[in-house]
């Protein structure tokens, strides 16, 4: 998994920081984004290999954020994976329908961020 950029979108500190301190122990380059609006020119600059997004933020949220980066033909197939404290079949739903392609519910476990990263983000 070394070499794999990782994007995490969260407006909470301390979500971004375990994020990021679980990802860089597993060799990932990490970005991070306090909301939408800053992760949309970070991921034009970055190219994230994978990019993990919470769903309530402020300005522009998590479906609002997906939607846009999968309407940008340079992102349609990076896998976007939904970060959530709220886990009811509409959250998922909802996430699916703007091109997410997994749903993760708060508070997250390494094995979840590491899962998600395994199964969807490109072999290198």
């Amino acid at each position: 998994m070394s070499d794999l950029k990782v994007m995490v979108i969260d407006d909470s500190k301390t979500i971004r920081r375990t994020a990021e301190n679980l990802l860089k122990k597993e060799g990932c380059e990490v970005v991070t984004a306090i909301d939408g609006f800053e992760a949309l020119s970070k991921i034009s600059e970055n190219k994230p290999d994978i990019i993990f997004v919470d769903i309530m933020m402020p300005r522009l949220d998590g479906y609002q954020t997906c939607a846009l980066i999968k309407n940008n033909t340079a992102f349609k197939d990076t896998p976007v994976i939904m970060l959530s404290s709220k886990d009811s079949i509409f959250d998922r739903a909802r996430g699916r329908i703007v091109g997410s392609t997994k749903y993760l519910t708060k508070p997250f476990t390494r094995e979840d961020l590491i899962g998600a990263i395994k199964e969807y983000a490109p072999s290198r």
